[in-house]
């Protein structure tokens, strides 16, 4: 948790950090860190609202996981932050997780919300973002996951 606590801290210390930025992009391809490690794709459909996909892995002692994950985000501009918006939104996970001890692998399917920020360099092709994304899994339990914290570091184009 002291992890997700300093990754939380320093992702918010970058957002706000540069105060050069440009408000929107349309493309952005890179990676996320957080709970588990991953690529990320988000496309901006309209102005103010995107896409966003993230294909993710998990290793731990016991299983590791596999899944992707397609959102729906609605941004909105922080006044007097120019390039720092906030987003909400929500879309569903689905993959695999397998079990080590006893080879064993199940359906994983969530329904999952997102609330973050984002933030994109003028000077630079580079978008920051720090998101929670908590979870209601269906499969192979039905569970409440909170720990969805991430931070994504993109390349815009």
């Amino acid at each position: 948790m002291k992890n997700f606590l300093l990754l939380f801290l320093v992702g918010g210390f970058l957002l706000v950090a540069g105060n050069t930025a440009q408000a929107q992009y349309k493309h952005a391809l890179g990676v996320r860190v957080g709970n588990a490690y991953g690529l990320t794709y988000k496309t901006f459909i309209q102005q103010d609202r995107a896409l966003d996909f993230i294909l993710n892995f998990k290793d731990r002692n016991n299983y590791s996981s596999f899944r992707l994950t397609g959102l729906y985000e609605v941004h909105n501009p922080i006044n007097d932050l120019p390039g720092l918006q906030w987003f909400y939104g929500g879309g569903a996970t689905i993959g695999s997780q397998t079990y080590k001890p006893i080879d064993k692998s199940d359906l994983v399917f969530s329904v999952d919300g997102v609330l973050g920020l984002d933030f994109k360099f003028t000077d630079a092709p580079i978008n920051l973002s720090l998101d929670w994304k908590p979870a209601i899994e269906f499969t192979p339990n039905t569970e409440f996951d909170p720990e969805g914290f991430g931070l994504s570091v993109r390349i815009t184009f």
